[in-house]
């Protein structure tokens, strides 16, 4: 089976955890994929750079690169990392490099800019027309610099098929799990989430921008799904009874709703439901079995599988972990 090639580019002024922590995180998901799975595709990952000297991130921390500029042909993930303060002195001088990544195809290498090191698709004219992200201390002058880039300052995560910008280090980490259940599962992924992140943080999906999403979607019958569904947590109905209130046929509603949101009308009313179980779980002392039942279940079981398939852990113990992440302003 075909390696997975990733690359970190290496340049001066870098953030040197930037680097290091989809490093570590990569080599964590590859080890858990190969106990568990001997088939799973190998990882390569490496370092890259224009020059084979040693590279001084802004710590000076001393990287040294083991492929150059023609790596990029094998690639299937490029990481940029990010830049301290102004990214614009480092940018001059690597020409070579964004002269390569303007030649990319993002449909066949992902790249993943962090924070201002999203300026290096920008120089490259990868994200013209396209959706980007970038840290706070620097959206007014990417913005200037960048006038063809749909900047989304926003959001910490953007989406442009296999173009993704993200904010900070956080999201950074968010984007690596999701690279990591894509291409080895959703067990493997939840493994790394659970040993790097120390915070419960809200999935992928739930935080980024992906280019031509619209949430004020113009099928206003949906929308009125939506609104019942939000509303109408705790019904028992099916789908195909929910499209009969609706005066329409199941097939039409699934296939109107996955074209307004991204999401068939079960997707979309279990994530409803989880994040309804999270917040109650999080905030109200109800027992688990009467949480189900809020949700519409009539057997904690039934809750208890959602969350398994959803979060790779039970209701119990879920509000275990996020107690100990709640604390009172109020507390000494």
């Amino acid at each position: 089976m075909k390696p997975f090639n990733v690359l970190i580019a290496l340049y001066p002024q870098m953030l040197a955890t930037s680097l290091t922590l989809p490093f570590e995180m990569l080599h964590a998901g590859y080890a858990f994929a190969r106990r568990h799975n001997k088939e799973a595709p190998k990882l390569c990952l490496q370092l890259m750079a224009q020059t084979t000297e040693p590279v001084l991130a802004h710590s000076g921390l001393p990287f040294t690169a083991n492929v150059g500029l023609d790596a990029l042909d094998r690639c299937d993930l490029l990481i940029l990392p990010s830049l301290w303060r102004n990214p614009r002195p480092v940018l001059r001088k690597q020409e070579r490099m964004i002269q390569a990544l303007s030649k990319l195809d993002p449909k066949r290498c992902a790249m993943i800019g962090v924070g201002t090191g999203n300026c290096f698709l920008a120089e490259a004219k990868l994200l013209d027309g396209h959706p980007a992200t970038t840290h706070w201390h620097y959206a007014d002058q990417f913005k200037r610099d960048y006038p063809k880039v749909e900047l989304k300052p926003e959001y910490f995560i953007t989406q442009a098929e296999g173009l993704y910008c993200v904010a900070s280090l956080n999201a950074l980490a968010d984007v690596i799990v999701h690279i990591l259940e894509n291409l080895y599962g959703r067990e493997c992924a939840l493994h790394v989430q659970r040993n790097f992140s120390h915070e419960v943080r809200k999935p992928y999906e739930q935080q980024r921008y992906l280019e031509g999403m619209n949430e004020r979607h113009p099928d206003e019958l949906i929308a009125q799904v939506q609104f019942w569904l939000k509303n109408n947590l705790s019904a028992e109905l099916s789908i195909a009874e929910i499209a009969s209130q609706f005066a329409i046929s199941q097939r039409t509603l699934t296939r109107r709703f996955k074209q307004a949101t991204g999401l068939s009308p079960n997707q979309y009313w279990r994530k409803l439901k989880v994040q309804a179980g999270q917040e109650l779980l999080a905030n109200s002392n109800l027992s688990i079995n009467d949480i189900a039942l809020e949700l519409g279940f009539n057997h904690q079981a039934l809750l208890n599988k959602l969350f398994a398939q959803e979060l790779g852990q039970s209701p119990s113990e879920y509000r275990t972990l996020v107690r100990k992440k709640l604390f009172s302003s109020d507390s000494d």
